[in-house]
C-alpha cells in the first residue's frame, strides 16, 4: 500500500481517524459553581495513580484546575454520549453553560468537585503539573486521591474479561468526530517474556 506524505505545514490529526477515552473532566468555577467539558486527549500518565489530559490555557477547565488544585474525571457510558456533547455546549455571554443544568452529577468523595452521575468510572484529583507551550495547547496532569469503579464494570476474577466489556461496552471517541461502542475485544498476544 502507497502512503502519502501529509506534510508537516499545518496540524495532521484531521486527515485520519484515531482511537481515543472520551472523558468528562469537572473542575469548580471562581464563583463556587462547577463546570463539566468533554476531553478525548486524556490518559494515564504512569503505571502509578496519575492521569493527564490536554487543555487550552483559554478554556475554564485549566483555569480551574489550576487555581483550585483539584478536578475530577468521568468515564461515561456509550449511553452518555449526549452528556458529554452537552457538556461541550459554548458558554453564553455572561459565560455560564446552561446546558450543564441538563447533567446528573453526584458529589466527589474527596475533593470539591462533582462527577457525572452513572459513568462506569470515576477518578478524583490533586493537580500536580500544568506543562505549558504545546502549542497553543497544555497538559495538566495530576494525582488521583480517589478512583471509584462501577460494579457492573470492576474487573473480577469470575467475569472473563471479554464477557465484561461485552456486557459493560466502553465509550471511544473517533477523532475528529465520531464515536463508538465498543463491546468486542481479544486478548492481546503478548510475547513470553513480557513484562511492563
Amino acid at each position: 500500500m502507497e502512503l502519502i506524505s501529509l506534510g508537516v505545514d499545518h496540524p495532521v490529526w484531521d486527515r485520519f481517524h484515531q482511537v481515543f477515552p472520551l472523558v468528562i473532566v469537572g473542575s469548580k468555577e471562581a464563583d463556587g459553581s462547577y463546570d463539566l467539558a468533554p476531553k478525548h486527549m486524556a490518559m494515564p500518565m504512569s503505571w502509578d495513580n496519575h492521569f493527564g489530559f490536554v487543555c487550552s490555557p483559554r478554556h475554564g477547565t485549566y483555569v480551574n484546575a489550576r487555581r483550585e488544585g483539584v478536578f475530577t474525571v468521568s468515564y461515561p457510558r456509550p449511553s452518555q454520549v449526549l452528556f458529554a456533547s452537552l457538556a461541550a455546549a459554548p458558554r453564553c455571554e455572561d459565560d455560564s453553560k446552561p446546558a450543564l443544568g441538563l447533567l446528573e452529577t453526584r458529589p466527589a468523595t474527596v475533593v470539591d468537585g462533582v462527577l457525572l452521575a452513572d459513568a462506569y468510572l470515576h477518578f478524583e484529583c490533586e493537580t500536580d503539573r500544568i506543562i505549558d507551550d504545546f502549542g497553543e495547547n497544555s497538559l495538566i496532569t495530576g494525582r488521583i486521591v480517589e478512583a471509584l469503579v462501577a460494579e457492573d464494570s470492576i474487573r473480577r476474577a469470575d467475569i472473563d474479561d471479554e464477557q465484561l466489556v461485552f456486557t459493560s461496552p466502553l465509550l471511544t471517541y473517533v477523532a475528529p468526530g465520531r464515536y463508538a461502542e465498543l463491546s468486542k475485544t481479544y486478548a492481546f498476544p503478548f510475547h513470553a517474556g513480557w513484562s511492563r
